[in-house]
């Protein structure tokens, strides 16, 4: 079971990065994105349920950034816009088999290695 995660970078206040997240060796029920800024714990982004594609966003994010599924490509994306300055973090995608949405690290058995992001004001 592996989950690639890429994208990220520098990005100034107001613009947009995109984030993808490659899974292989099994099938997921759900995915998500968690982050971790400095000096601060790890802090659900969003999460995206694979059968149905109902997603949820942390309050956070909500309206700036979008997760989405390509299904012949087994990956997931965070597309982030608006970025601010407290979106600065490292992010990481994870997954669960189950189907349930969960909005805690713990809950998550699968994890991609980080990618910074970084957002300059």
């Amino acid at each position: 079971v592996q989950l690639q995660a890429s994208g990220g970078g520098l990005a100034q206040a107001g613009g947009s990065l995109s984030l993808s997240c490659s899974a292989s060796g099994r099938t997921f029920g759900v995915m998500a994105w968690f982050r971790r800024g400095l000096r601060k714990n790890r802090e659900f982004v969003s999460a995206i349920r694979w059968d149905d594609l109902t997603t949820y966003y942390a309050d956070s994010v909500k309206g700036r950034f979008s997760t989405s599924i390509d299904n012949a490509k087994n990956t997931v994306y965070l597309e982030m816009n608006s970025l601010k300055p407290d979106d600065t973090a490292v992010y990481y995608c994870a997954a669960r088999s189950s189907p349930v949405i969960h909005f805690t690290y713990q809950q998550y058995n699968y994890w991609g290695q980080g990618t910074l992001v970084t957002v300059s004001s």
